[in-house]
């Protein structure tokens, strides 16, 4: 098994991707290219963590790429799991499900709960 960075631009603390199996140079910077896309947006908190791909040796799977990504983004986890017949169908498969659920996990806050004022008893308005 061997383990690469991510060279995304913004990045703070880089997220490693793991690779196993046969993975060529060409598959790996596509891949990485998918991933440092998803991951290096304006308004995202800082993002850490591990993206693991996996090739499968036996000849006979029908989807012999996968991929599981365990994100940090802000405080809050991220894992996402995809599984293509190509490396670049897998990437881009990647790349729409980070995107997807980061973006859920950075807006998604405790202001959406309160929306309403609390009550009378927990110090809300008078009425």
């Amino acid at each position: 098994m061997t383990a690469k960075d991510i060279g995304a631009r913004d990045l703070d603390v880089p997220v490693r991707v793991r690779v196993e199996g046969d993975v060529d140079e060409a598959s790996l910077a596509y891949l990485q290219e998918k991933v440092g896309a998803a991951l290096d947006r304006p308004g995202l908190p800082p993002v850490s963590g591990e993206v693991r791909v996996v090739r499968a040796a036996a000849h006979h799977v029908e989807l012999p790429w996968s991929a599981g990504a365990e994100i940090r983004v802000g405080s809050r986890l991220v894992v996402v799991h995809a599984r293509e017949a190509s490396a670049r169908e897998l990437a881009d498969r990647l790349q729409d499900r980070l995107r997807g659920t980061t973006e859920r996990a950075a807006h998604r806050g405790d202001t959406a709960r309160r929306a309403a004022a609390p009550p009378p008893w927990r110090g809300g308005p008078q009425r």
